[in-house]
């Protein structure tokens, strides 16, 4: 049959058209077509969705699509839609693009009504059949006539508490019946409605819910977190229900086809007795391992296996299979290329690729910086011997100290004024999501590893504990009681780790990382054979990031150990080394003395004694590699002491009678070069005109340094660039002065050469390139102070005061001191770029800026052309990644379905 592009059926459709079914239609689909057990069913498409948004109503030749697939599936199955002897029920289930696990709406059930109801019950029992009804009340309840769950997870907890049972599935027929009734009450008294009895009525609000669930808060707030665009809409898929809740030899599971927390190769999740299957992800009962499911059904179990091993070859993939067996007899609901832990990236792809099943550039496309930073991370010192209080499931790797708390809403407060909190729940639903994003770790007393709770802290990269066994979280209270007895109050600190499923009472020691420990060190031994998996992964991945990056990956370094660390970690040379860190500290004294004039000459001896000490570090730990020496930038004032406090010790002295002549000689020197707006003041190639000796001594330093490696033996080469430069004829100036000092010899009579740079952090240098290229040998772009000047707003004052409420209120999507504004600062930096080689064809190019370790800014600067990027030591292995990352997917950073 024809497929339409509002409505597809599964017979139809294909993985290829994810686009206009979705992942999750998409797959349905696919598996279809490979032959899995897949209920029948249809998919309402992304593109009646838009529609829907667009014109607030269903397009006009939708209900007629509906009804002839309807029609279809009543043939297919042998049952009427919500009628007949063995009514015909149905799922509705939201299935976007891109994998938003949790975030929109589904309703299941759908179809059962008062006369049905009791035809339902010759399937599989009177009380399977009022445990679906009660199911639909809730869920229609909740999403469609908008009744405030609380309520109706109140009447379960009523009608739980007077049967004196843990949850629902124990009821009675007679006590499922008044629950459903009590339901209906909750129903009509919060919304004016009740559940129709009509079931196309039904059905056809199912599908719009689902549609208007694609602009709910959370699901937003999720696109915004993960990239995700606003305008894809979701698809809605109607499945013939299956029936996991008909008695012992029936139930549901989540599975992966690995490990998603450490990649091991062996499949892995959870399954549940008697279940449907939004009892395994919402944790409100305590699954099982799967495991487990080869004792209970091992027929079902072994095609289970069957049918996971033939989707990862499929798919060439860790997939997430959702499934539920009715009587024995298995059936395959859901897969999709399943969300990991950033360590199972690295193990599952790198495996992957060493099977051949996956080349090693698709390995490295699969991975990301994000990923690779969240393995750097520190880590617990050895727990070994100390008291843990509780324990549950491993959900989330990951080691995080916070003060508890125990809402979305106090987390969230909690992190905007700085405090890192760890949210406690009994079970997380969609409405944490917000908690979740503004906590550093998650643990609920239920639900298993395929938890919802578990799943999106794994994919955002949060510390995750769930399942702990025992556990009574009290919400009303804020507490949560133990089973050791610990009682944990709201702002008790806790240590989670979200390796071995442990949290602990107070705040636990932290060490770095393992993995970061071995980048750094070959020879440094991993603690355990997990861990020597995984560092082994991340090094295949990073060689061949390595084999195909054409973008070079330098550090910034002020120091002979930070070169050192640098080097060990991959980076292939200093692409910014500040002078005037050398200065700062007990030091600052001596620029001091030189602006005061205080001994000048001796001051300005010993901060070229300091220099040429500081730089034979640096350059002899980089021997061989290239090291970019940035004149001294910042305003003077920072060496200076402070006016007022000058000023009130200079009162204070007075009030007692006594006058210091040393003390008003400073206070006059800091308030004549006091600055109104220092940052764009006096500093940089600046202070040229006015003590041009603070920068002749680091010249002189640099060339010292140099002659002196050089006789022993090493290979420097130092390069020289200068900053805050303006104007050509500024440079011009520079360059004159720093070249007198060059040419003075060494101790063998030759002299050094030495590039000359400039810096471009003002939209002026950059409109102005093509003239700079004519006397500077390389650019490096300042993006800091560049993203500054082009936006005319502080990093430091926006930062703290108005950049987090622009984001919030969508005038900002993302902040331009974290991630390269491409529109704006990178249009100067691609108008640089072209002008500058326009001059100068093989002139350098490089970026110094916090941007150079930003893995998305990475990706422009390769697009745009530059040679190298130069970042902090500790993230020159992550832009070494993106490097390699940025040739194989050409540039484009791209949003990423298994995070």
């Amino acid at each position: 049959m024809t497929a339409s592009p509002l409505l597809v059926r599964f017979d139809d459709g294909d993985r290829t058209m994810a686009d206009l079914l979705g992942g999750k239609g998409a797959n349905l689909a696919e598996m279809t077509r490979m032959g899995l057990p897949v209920p029948h069913g249809f998919t309402i498409t992304t593109q009646a969705c838009r529609e829907y948004l667009a014109k607030g109503q269903v397009p006009a030749e939708l209900a007629a699509l509906v009804t002839s697939a309807m029609a279809d599936l009543e043939t297919a199955t042998g049952q009427t839609f919500g009628a007949g002897d063995d009514p015909l029920l149905v799922s509705v289930r939201s299935g976007a693009r891109f994998s938003m696990p949790g975030m929109m709406d589904t309703i299941l059930n759908v179809g059962l009504t008062d006369s049905s109801v009791q035809a339902l019950a010759a399937r599989g029992g009177e009380r399977f059949a009022w445990d679906c009804y009660r199911r639909l009340v809730q869920m229609y309840g909740r999403t469609m006539l908008g009744a405030e769950a609380a309520h109706l997870d109140a009447a379960v907890a009523d009608a739980c508490a007077g049967a004196g049972v843990a949850d629902p599935t124990a009821l009675s027929v007679g006590r499922l019946m008044d629950l459903v009734t009590h339901q209906r009450q909750v129903l009509k008294e919060q919304t004016g409605h009740d559940l129709p009895q009509d079931p196309h009525d039904q059905l056809r609000r199912s599908v719009e819910a689902v549609f208007e669930s694609w602009n709910s808060p959370r699901a937003r707030l999720y696109r915004a977190h993960e990239g995700i665009p606003e305008d894809l809409g979701t698809a809605v898929n109607v499945v013939q229900m299956v029936y996991g809740n008909t008695g012992p030899r029936s139930g549901s599971g989540v599975c992966f086809t690995r490990d998603p927390a450490t990649g091991s190769p062996v499949p892995y999740g959870d399954y549940l007795q008697n279940a449907q299957g939004e009892d395994v992800v919402n944790g409100s009962r305590q699954t099982v391992p799967l495991a487990a499911l080869e004792a209970l059904e091992p027929t079902a179990f072994d095609q289970l296996m069957s049918h996971l091993a033939g989707l990862e070859r499929h798919y060439r993939d860790l997939c997430d299979v959702e499934f539920t067996i009715e009587d024995g007899a298995l059936w395959i609901l859901q897969t999709r290329v399943g969300k990991r832990s950033p360590a199972a990236a690295f193990v599952i792809a790198a495996d992957l690729a060493r099977h051949e099943v996956i080349t090693m550039d698709e390995a490295l496309a699969r991975v990301d910086g994000h990923q690779l930073e969240s393995l750097l991370h520190d880590q617990f010192d050895d727990q070994d011997g100390l008291p843990w209080v509780a324990a549950g499931l491993p959900a989330s790797p990951g080691a995080s100290v916070g003060e508890a708390v125990f809402d979305s809403d106090s987390a969230v407060s909690a992190a905007a004024e700085g405090r890192a909190v760890v949210l406690v729940r009994a079970e997380t639903s969609a409405e944490d999501l917000p908690g979740i994003l503004a906590s550093c770790a998650v643990v609920t007393a239920r639900g298993g590893l395929a938890s919802h709770a578990a799943v999106v802290a794994r994919g955002f990269g949060r510390t995750c504990v769930t399942g702990v066994e025992g556990m009574a979280v009290d919400e009303a209270a804020r507490q949560a009681h133990l089973p050791s007895g610990v009682v944990i109050h709201q702002g008790d600190v806790l240590s989670v780790d979200g390796t071995t499923g442990k949290l602990y009472a107070g705040p636990l020691p932290i060490r770095p990382s393992s993995v970061a420990a071995a980048l750094a060190d070959p020879s440094d031994e991993a603690p355990d054979a997990v861990v020597a998996r995984l560092v082994g992964s991340v090094r295949q991945i990073l060689a061949q990031a390595d084999s195909r990056a054409r973008l070079k990956v330098l550090a910034n370094a002020e120091t002979g150990p930070q070169a050192a660390q640098a080097r060990r970690l991959g980076a292939q040379g200093i692409g910014l080394c500040r002078t005037e860190h050398m200065l700062l500290g007990s030091r600052r004294h001596l620029v001091e003395r030189v602006i005061v004039g205080d001994d000048r000459p001796g001051a300005l001896l010993e901060i070229e004694r300091i220099a040429v000490d500081e730089l034979t570090q640096i350059l002899r730990a980089m021997d061989g590699l290239p090291v970019v020496v940035r004149l001294l930038d910042p305003p003077l004032h920072e060496f200076l002491p402070d006016c007022e406090d000058l000023a009130v010790q200079a009162a204070l002295e007075a009030s007692a009678g006594r006058v210091d002549p040393g003390l008003r000689a400073r206070l006059e020197t800091a308030r004549r070069w006091h600055q109104v707006n220092p940052m764009l003041g006096l500093r940089g190639v600046r202070l040229l005109t006015v003590l041009p000796e603070l920068v002749d001594v680091h010249v002189r330093a640099l060339v010292a340094a140099t002659h002196g490696l050089r006789a022993d033996g090493f290979d420097p080469r130092p390069e020289i660039m200068v900053p805050l430069v303006a104007d050509p004829a500024e440079l011009a100036a520079a360059r004159t002065r720093i070249r007198q000092h060059l040419e003075v010899p060494g101790a063998s009579g030759a002299t050094v050469p030495m590039p000359i740079g400039v810096m471009v952090e003002l939209p002026r240098a950059a409109l102005r390139a093509g003239e700079l290229a004519r006397l500077a040998d390389f650019f490096s772009f300042g993006t800091n102070d560049l993203t500054q000047t082009t936006w005319g707003m502080s990093r430091d004052d926006a930062q703290t005061s108005f950049l987090s409420a622009y984001r919030s209120s969508g005038l900002l999507e993302r902040d331009p001191f974290e991630s390269i504004d491409e529109e704006g600062v990178g249009e100067l930096v691609q108008l640089a770029i072209e002008r500058g080689r326009h001059t100068k064809a093989d002139i350098g190019l490089g970026v110094c800026g916090e941007h150079a370790g930003d893995p998305g800014s990475i990706h422009f600067f390769a697009r745009a052309g530059v040679d190298y990027v130069s970042c902090s030591p500790p993230r020159v292995v992550i832009a070494r990644l993106e490097a390699g990352r940025a040739e194989v997917l050409g540039g484009r950073a791209t949003t990423d379905d298994t995070r």
